[in-house]
Formats: C-alpha cells, sequence, structure tokens
C-alpha cells in the first residue's frame, strides 16, 4: 500500500518532477524538447517518441492535478499566480520587457500549480478526514 501521508519533502519531490516535465517540453535556455523539434537535428522517430512520453506525463499530472483541485481550484491557482506577477510587475519587482524572465516565472508557477494539483488529494485527506475517488460507473 502506498504511504498515504502528507509531508513536505514528498511536496518537494513532486514538484521537482514536475518541474522537470515543464522544463523539459520548454524553458527559455533553448534545451527543451519544443527547442529540438524546432531547431531539427535529430530524427523524427525520437522525436516522436519524446512527444509521446512527454505527452503521457502530462495526461498524468494534468488529470490528477484535475481530479484534486476541479475546475474552480485550477482556476483559482492560475488566478493567484497570475496576481502574484501582476503585483511584482505594479511594484516595478518585475518587467515585462523581460521575456525570458517571465517565461522563467510562468514555468515555476505551471510546474507549483501541477505539484499542488498531484499533493492536494493528500493533503485534504490528512486536514479532513476526506478522500478523493474516481467516479465509477456501474
Amino acid at each position: 500500500m502506498a504511504d498515504d501521508s502528507f509531508s513536505g519533502k514528498g511536496f518537494l519531490w513532486r514538484w521537482a518532477l514536475c518541474l522537470v516535465l515543464v522544463m523539459a517540453t520548454f524553458n527559455p535556455t533553448g534545451v527543451s524538447y519544443y527547442a529540438w523539434v524546432i531547431g531539427g537535428g535529430g530524427g523524427l522517430p525520437m522525436k516522436v517518441l519524446a512527444g509521446i512520453v512527454l505527452l503521457a506525463a502530462y495526461a498524468f499530472v494534468i488529470h490528477a492535478t484535475w481530479e484534486s483541485l476541479g475546475p474552480f481550484g485550477v482556476g483559482l491557482s492560475v488566478a493567484f499566480f497570475a496576481a502574484i506577477i501582476w503585483v511584482l510587475v505594479d511594484f516595478g519587482l518585475l518587467s515585462l520587457d523581460s521575456v525570458s524572465l517571465v517565461a522563467w516565472i510562468a514555468l515555476i508557477a505551471a510546474a507549483t500549480i501541477l505539484a499542488v494539483g498531484m499533493s492536494f488529494s493528500i493533503f485534504r485527506r490528512k486536514v479532513t478526514g476526506q478522500i478523493d475517488v474516481d467516479d465509477v460507473d456501474d
């Protein structure tokens, strides 16, 4: 049986895995799946295989996040990070002229939202005693 306790260490592992997934797909450094596909080089079969692996990983993570947080929770999470970026811009701590910096912040926010979604069911069960179950048709 899987360990169902919530811990900071478990959340950090989920966040790190989500960050690797997001950064492997795209990042401003040019070392990503997106850059690899756009830049040519490498064989098409490897690009397709890597794309399928990324797609499968996203399907798993996004499904878990959507089931755990629901549409309202996902929307609220996106709004929360958008508001943080807005506040940073308003206080002059972040300039929208730095597209690379904005991209990094958006990628970290996306990974954080996915990690929260992956962890939220465990956290909710720990705090409230309620568990999430998948809908099963009889």
